[in-house]
């Protein structure tokens, strides 16, 4: 809200400037896998619904400030690897924050716990790792009770709408799962919608417990320009978080006033082009007008 008066006079009128500035994050890298970091606003080119955008806003290897949410799966089925957890989540907490960033940590079984609200010390996020547990799986219930559930979708769900949508800045969600879902109130398709709508990016990690769920992970992260990585004996949980930490560091944020200024709430797909042989960017695919 712009006042336009005089000085020592009342106001006279008040001017609404209604601009809507779409952020998009992105990392690119080359051929051999390897990200890339020097390349120029000119470099780039965003379309919405096919159309070109003009790029007005431009930083790479940003310090914008971050915020990060991690949504740890205890339930029984990933109990054998909450230690390992701990641990290399401590390690990414403490590699990746800087004063300006926030971080909280939840667990969900067949419920959710918040084990630490937003914090800037990585020594509160360590404590409350240390009292994270694992709810043990104790076999399938009695005919007619209920069997035991893991809020996977609820979890992601409510961390979005509850914590993130109304956090500027910089949002990354960290889900460590094997992707098995029974018993939420939400259905995949809200998940998505939910992430996208507040500008999160997913990126999530998958052991393979028996369950098929990592694809569940997938449809998830890559709307929203993050990834699913696989955990297991020969890619462990702290190379993993360190590849997630380097992306995070390594982002180029762009910005325009979309030339479609209708708040209808629709989705628009975004997409994000790169110059130079080789190259391939990592985006959002899109996002819902306000």
């Amino acid at each position: 809200m712009l006042a336009v008066c005089g000085y020592g006079q009342e106001p006279q009128t008040s001017i609404k400037i209604d601009v809507k500035v779409v952020n998009v994050l992105c990392t690119v890298r080359d051929s051999r896998g390897a990200l890339v970091i020097e390349l120029r606003k000119d470099d780039f080119e965003v379309r919405e619904n096919g159309r070109p955008q003009e790029i007005r806003y431009f930083a790479r290897d940003t310090d914008l400030p971050l915020t990060v949410a991690l949504l740890v799966d205890v339930s029984g089925s990933v109990q054998k690897f909450v230690q390992e957890e701990k641990e290399a989540a401590g390690q990414f907490f403490d590699a990746v924050l800087r004063p300006t960033d926030h971080a909280l940590l939840l667990g969900f079984s067949s419920t959710m716990i918040l084990w630490q609200d937003f914090t800037t010390t990585p020594s509160q996020l360590r404590q409350a790792l240390k009292g994270m547990k694992s709810v043990p799986f104790k076999g399938l219930p009695p005919d007619g009770y209920a069997m035991p559930s893991t809020l996977l979708y609820d979890a992601v769900y409510q961390t979005a709408n509850s914590k993130l949508k109304l956090v500027p800045g910089r949002k990354a969600m960290v889900i460590i799962s094997d992707g098995l879902d029974n018993g939420s109130r939400k259905h995949l398709d809200e998940v998505v919608q939910a992430v996208q709508a507040t500008d999160t990016i997913v990126y999530g990690i998958c052991y393979e417990s028996g369950f098929s769920g990592c694809d569940y992970l997938k449809s998830i992260a890559d709307p929203t320009g993050g990834r699913m990585f696989r955990a297991g004996k020969n890619v462990p949980l702290a190379a993993i978080f360190q590849s997630i930490e380097e992306e995070l560091r390594s982002q180029y944020a762009l910005g325009y006033v979309p030339q479609n200024r209708e708040h209808d709430g629709a989705f628009r797909k975004l997409q994000v082009k790169v110059r130079g042989k080789g190259l391939r960017v990592r985006a959002r695919k899109g996002y819902y007008a306000d």
